[in-house]
């Protein structure tokens, strides 16, 4: 009996190992849990085209969009652990859902960490017409209506819902939610003026702010961007201490054999490493994670850190789905 289970481990692994060896072999379904338009959409598309160069196989970005990005993350979590459904996600669907929603899967133990990708901060923005031409003079704006100025986010459970929930914790003022499917609709909410306030990536706002569709007040982070140097960081601009990022990084379906998610490790870190791909990310305002926090081991730590950090304050500020 315990050859008999032997040789069947034997089998299986030899299975396992030549699914690996010709991996990948046919088109790969790179998951986004958001919609078009957004940081996470644009980071995907540019990781999934150095990955297919890399891997030398076809990969279809698929966007799947509702529910703070729970759907898209549950589709990949529930997906067949072969290597041929990969996702791109982000601090909102892949820790702060674990949070907010009630889900059918566990977003730290039902994905295979593939690797981190990169981070970025918001920047607190308006639209063009509200007057206020500084934070101080926004959060007196904010002040001065009550239950009338309008916050959007690009969904619940998303980095701009929580990190719009802290801001308005932050000036002790409440501003009515209005929670969008994505960051695209929720940026053209905010350049049609349907909306008050929103924060908003870097990638997005700067080329708004240069065309004069909304104001900028302060990105929230402890430095200046290199890509925006003439806005100030919220310690200059009268919110000392408000800080928030968000990063992006690469999951597999749970038991997906080690050498696949290695191959997929390689070809990110090939992607991140590339010069033309490195310089698209930076111009998007994005910190590129150097190669040693770029192994699946640094994002299996990393998620659980932000877990432990996180869920307890989003829990506190009573975030969640309704």
């Amino acid at each position: 009996m315990k050859k008999l289970i032997l040789v069947l481990a034997w089998i299986v692994a030899l299975a396992g190992s030549a699914r690996a060896d010709d991996y990948p072999s046919r088109p790969i379904t790179l998951v986004v849990p958001l919609g078009v338009g957004g940081s996470t959409d644009v980071i995907a598309r540019l990781v999934a085209e150095g990955m297919r160069q890399a891997l030398h196989q076809t990969i279809v970005v698929e966007n799947f969009s509702g529910a703070g990005g729970t759907i898209g993350v549950g589709r990949v979590a529930h997906a067949a652990p072969d290597g041929y459904t990969i996702l791109v996600g982000q601090w909102g669907t892949n820790i702060a859902s674990g949070a907010i929603y009630k889900l059918n899967f566990d977003v730290l133990k039902d994905l295979e960490p593939v690797g981190l990708i990169a981070t970025q901060p918001f920047l607190i923005v308006s639209r063009s017409s509200l007057a206020a031409n500084n934070l101080k003079e926004l959060i007196a704006w904010i002040k001065a209506n009550p239950g009338k100025a309008t916050e959007g986010n690009s969904g619940v459970g998303s980095p701009s819902h929580v990190s719009g929930i802290l801001f308005q914790k932050a000036i002790n003022s409440p501003m009515q939610m209005i929670p969008y499917r994505g960051a695209g609709e929720s940026t053209q909410a905010i350049v049609s003026g349907q909306i008050d306030v929103l924060l908003n990536t870097p990638a997005v706002s700067m080329e708004q702010l240069k065309a004069g569709q909304i104001k900028v007040f302060a990105v929230t982070a402890k430095t200046r961007l290199a890509t925006a140097p003439d806005v100030p960081t919220t310690d200059e601009a009268g919110l000392p201490g408000f800080y928030f990022s968000f990063w992006h990084a690469v999951w597999v379906p749970k038991d997906t054999p080690k050498p696949i998610v290695d191959k997929l490790n390689a070809a990110l870190k090939t992607t991140l490493a590339d010069p033309a791909t490195r310089q698209k990310l930076i111009g998007l305002a994005q910190e590129i994670y150097p190669p040693a926090e770029q192994t699946p081991e640094a994002l299996d730590k990393f998620e659980h850190e932000e877990a432990a950090k996180w869920w307890p304050i989003i829990k506190e500020a009573g975030i969640a789905a309704h």
